[in-house]
C-alpha cells in the first residue's frame, strides 16, 4: 500500500473508531468519510461495505494488544510482562467494552477477521503464560484461556465501577503466583 493509502486507511480505521463508539455499527459511512477528510469512493475502495470497517476496527484494537504483550516480553521479566499485560488487557476493556461488544455483535462470528482475532489473543496470552511457567512465576495449572477468560471478565465486570478493576487485576494475580511449599 503507497505511504498515502496507509494513512487514508488508518485515518479511516480511527475515525470510525470514535463514530461506533458514538453511534454505534450503524453510524453513517459519508459521515466517517468526511470525518475522515476522505471521498466516500477512498472509503469505499478500502472497505467495501460497513461489515469490511466493522472487522478493520476490531482487528485493528487486538492488533494492538497483541503487539504489546510482544513489546512487553521482550522488555520485562516474563513475571511481570504478564503482569502488565494483564493490566493492560483488563484497561483496554474496560474503556472499550461497549464498542467491543458492539463490533463483535455486528461480524460474522464465522468471518476470518473474528478467527484472526481470537487466534490472536490466544497466542499471545500463551506465549505470556508458557514463559511465565517456565520461570517459575505463575502456576503451571493456568491456561492461556483462563488468563483470557479473567482478564476480560474482570474487565467486564468493572464497567459501572472501573476502580474496582486494579484491585481485581491484583487479586488475579496473585492467584496466579506458584504458590512456595
Amino acid at each position: 500500500m503507497r505511504a498515502d493509502a496507509r494513512r487514508n486507511y488508518e485515518r479511516i480505521v480511527n475515525v470510525a473508531r470514535e463514530a461506533f463508539t458514538e453511534h454505534g455499527p450503524e453510524a453513517p459511512l459519508d459521515d466517517i468519510a468526511r470525518r475522515a477528510c476522505v471521498g466516500p469512493g477512498t472509503l469505499y475502495r478500502h472497505f467495501p461495505n460497513r461489515e469490511a470497517l466493522i472487522e478493520a476496527v476490531y482487528r485493528a484494537d487486538v492488533e494492538k494488544l497483541t503487539e504489546r504483550a510482544a513489546e512487553l516480553a521482550e522488555s520485562h521479566s516474563p513475571g511481570d510482562a504478564l503482569a502488565e499485560w494483564v493490566r493492560e488487557h483488563v484497561g483496554f476493556v474496560v474503556q472499550n467494552h461497549g464498542l467491543a461488544a458492539t463490533l463483535k455483535a455486528a461480524m460474522d462470528r464465522d468471518s476470518q477477521t473474528f478467527a484472526l482475532c481470537k487466534t490472536m489473543l490466544y497466542d499471545a496470552a500463551e506465549n505470556m503464560v508458557v514463559a511465565a511457567q517456565d520461570v517459575g512465576a505463575i502456576r503451571d495449572d493456568i491456561k492461556p484461556r483462563d488468563l483470557l477468560l479473567m482478564a476480560h471478565g474482570i474487565g467486564s465486570a468493572s464497567q459501572n465501577s472501573p476502580d474496582a478493576a486494579p484491585r481485581l487485576v491484583e487479586v488475579m494475580l496473585d492467584g496466579l503466583r506458584r504458590q512456595e511449599p
